[in-house]
């Protein structure tokens, strides 16, 4: 059976592979404009070859996203990028009459999504599937999309109506330290990688503004706790606990300064998320009082004192 090639109608195999080969060069020959292919789908021949080469230029020219039809292609530039993602560009793809016709971003997926909601007679559920091998930069991209919306649907008009939207989108953005503080974990491919599923809810009334959200976690991993791989890490909370208990803490929870504990290795890596305050703060923010919070710290504690040898708190003599 003949198969027809970028027009041509070869009549054996090794035609087909010679013009594949033919229009490859010619494709890979004008490189230089390879970043400016800002579509996936304009990219021909389809080939491995060509996409990744297509990425890679683009990545070369510090440019992280590109479209591939209906879907977003995200590149983790694994460097601070923080002018892709300032309020400013946030609005600029809000008000945009047509935010797909600006550069490909993460903002004009969660606008397109946002519209859609909007232009429907009867609200119909929108979702965003964001996935991607560890180190992909899902946990960023949830991020930002819960950044977008809580900035773009939390504009109403009354000043009782403002504070409570501001309540619930600092709620939505604290959510984020909480779960990565008790879900998150260094590993090999990513400092701060989620080690469980999650689905993310937020809730919009018929004037499209933020009224609640709700989170669904599954899959936790929880084998991490007694089972680490070489140079990875365990779950955040337990070295947050132990890096930034207070001295009153310390001795509450029968943790000695400067105690080594098995199941915490690599200790001494200094990491961002290795911020107690930041997670008590934000877990203020999402309602759980002191109290609460030091009862669900005892648990941690108790978890950590048998990585150090007893179930008493107290090390072996």
């Amino acid at each position: 059976m003949l198969q027809q090639v970028n027009g041509h109608n070869p009549g054996s195999d090794g035609q087909a592979r010679e013009y594949l080969r033919e229009d490859l060069q010619e494709f890979l020959g004008g490189e230089v404009l390879l970043y400016k292919l800002d579509d996936l789908t304009r990219v021909n021949p389809v080939t491995l070859e060509t996409v990744l080469r297509c990425l890679q230029a683009r990545y070369m020219a510090d440019t992280f996203y590109t479209n591939a039809g209906c879907t977003l292609v995200a590149l983790n530039p694994f460097k601070p990028v923080p002018q892709l993602y300032s309020p400013e560009l946030m609005r600029e793809y809000h008000a945009a009459p047509q935010p797909q016709k600006l550069k490909p971003h993460v903002f004009t997926v969660g606008e397109q999504t946002y519209r859609n909601v909007k232009s429907l007679i009867e609200p119909v559920n929108q979702s965003i599937v964001v996935s991607g091998e560890s180190g992909a930069g899902k946990t960023w991209t949830s991020r930002c999309l819960m950044k977008f919306y809580a900035v773009v649907a939390a504009s109403p008009a009354s000043w009782e109506s403002h504070k409570i939207a501001e309540r619930i989108e600092q709620r939505i953005l604290n959510s984020n330290p909480v779960m990565e503080a008790f879900g998150n974990a260094c590993t090999l491919r990513n400092n701060n990688s989620s080690r469980f599923g999650k689905f993310i809810q937020l809730q919009l009334n018929r004037a499209q503004q933020m009224t609640g959200a709700a989170v669904q976690t599954y899959l936790l991993e929880k084998t991490r706790v007694a089972c680490q791989a070489s140079s990875e890490r365990n779950f955040h909370i337990f070295y947050q606990i132990c890096k930034g208990a207070s001295e009153d803490e310390r001795l509450q929870w029968h943790l000695p300064e400067g105690a080594a504990f098995s199941w915490l290795p690599n200790p001494e890596r200094s990491l961002e998320e290795d911020c107690f305050e930041v997670t008590r703060e934000a877990m203020l923010h999402l309602g759980i009082d002191t109290p609460t919070q030091n009862n669900i710290f005892k648990v941690r504690r108790k978890a950590t004192s048998l990585m150090f040898g007893r179930d008493d708190g107290q090390p072996f003599s």
